[in-house]
């Protein structure tokens, strides 16, 4: 590699960590997953994106491509999962985002299902990327948690819709009800789980569910999603489908908002388990701390727990333990997904409702030898 274009590797890197959520570090390792998915001439253009959003006029200002070129390039990028493009919902005006690392190129990346050498040398380079993330976290451990509590939670958990008060009434928000939520939207794309096929692209399956295909995109992301074909459209009877055998199968149904604010419309509800998730590994591997939105917290009827532990091995958290021959769940690390009460044969978990809460749970020191 000549020092010129290595310096086009750099920029277009660096570029790509400012476009995320997530601070990462400049590495060889980047850049060589960069090279997997982008050209040259490709890296070269991303590093125009300044902000991590621009218009069509903008871009144009800012390359001197012409329009036809711009439009192929854009198109490359978008195929690639590099590149968001998605109209304003303000002004109607397409959009062009440029994705972070994590979340952003692994989700893209993995969307497809697809399988081969090339998707082999990703998975395991992403893999290593998280461990460097790991290394900087523990490193720096002090440093990062007191940054890492201005960053937003990436997710908002949705709890088991089952295990939701039925006599809640009015209390009870429409954006806490799964749902409810895929109701909103008339554009839904199922699409693989990213994670658990980045897991099986490296030979360790998920321990919880054989289900992959349930990631579900939502309205101008569903849209997108399918037109560049990361995923099919259906319908919401067969999104509600794929939450209710997610829910039977363990996993946590999380709402990712746009640009991270709760405030702002849902654009994916993944199903998640402790053993692939992204953002669960990254706390249990020391990468970082699981931080969530959530409504709800477990709450054990002790007179009725048998002690069977279901809800101690269902727990993605590892928030519940055994205490005097009941369940007690260490109230801080609950994230109010449901699972243990959904799946307690004594019914001797209840959910209660609270305001809106964060959850931010450090991750473990990593003993080094």
């Amino acid at each position: 590699m000549t020092n010129e274009n290595k310096e086009i590797w750099n920029t277009a890197a660096q570029t790509i960590i400012n476009a995320g959520m997530i601070p990462i570090v400049l590495s060889d390792i980047l850049i060589q997953l960069l090279q997997e998915l982008i050209t040259l001439e490709q890296a070269e253009f991303v590093s125009f994106f300044k902000k991590p959003s621009l218009n069509i006029d903008e871009l144009k200002e800012k390359t001197g491509l012409q329009k036809d070129e711009l439009e192929k390039m854009l198109s490359s990028l978008m195929f690639a999962g590099v590149i968001v493009g998605i109209p304003s919902k303000r002004t109607g005006v397409m959009v062009y985002r440029l994705l972070g690392p994590f979340p952003g190129l692994f989700e893209y990346t993995n969307l497809r299902g697809e399988t081969g050498e090339k998707q082999q040398r990703l998975a395991l380079l992403f893999e290593k990327l998280f461990e460097e993330m790991s290394d900087f976290t523990q490193d720096n451990y002090d440093v990062f948690m007191q940054e890492a509590h201005k960053f937003p939670p990436i997710a908002r958990i949705l709890a088991v819709e089952e295990e939701i008060e039925p006599d809640a009434g009015d209390k009870i928000l429409p954006l806490e009800e799964v749902s409810r939520i895929i109701d909103k939207f008339d554009k839904i794309t199922l699409a693989h789980c990213y994670c658990r096929h980045s897991k099986d692209l490296m030979n360790d399956p998920c321990s919880v569910t054989d289900e992959r295909l349930n990631c579900l995109l939502l309205g101008k992301s569903a849209e997108f999603a399918s037109e560049y074909e990361f995923g099919k459209r259906i319908t919401r009877e067969e999104a509600k489908k794929v939450l209710e055998k997610a829910s039977h199968d363990g996993l946590v149904h999380k709402a990712f908002h746009i640009h991270l604010n709760k405030d702002l419309d849902e654009e994916a509800i993944c199903n998640c388990c402790h053993c692939c998730c992204g953002p669960f590994q990254m706390y249990f591997r020391g990468a970082a701390p699981y931080h969530c939105y959530t409504n709800y917290i477990a709450v054990v009827l002790r007179e009725d727990c048998s002690a069977c532990e279901t809800c101690v091995d269902i727990c993605p958290m590892g928030t519940i333990e055994m205490e005097n021959d009941a369940a007690r769940v260490i109230e801080d690390k609950c994230i109010g997904c449901g699972l243990c009460a959904y799946h307690c044969p004594d019914d001797a978990i209840q959910l209660n409702r609270g305001d809106m809460r964060q959850v931010f749970i450090p991750p473990k020191r990593v003993v080094r030898g």
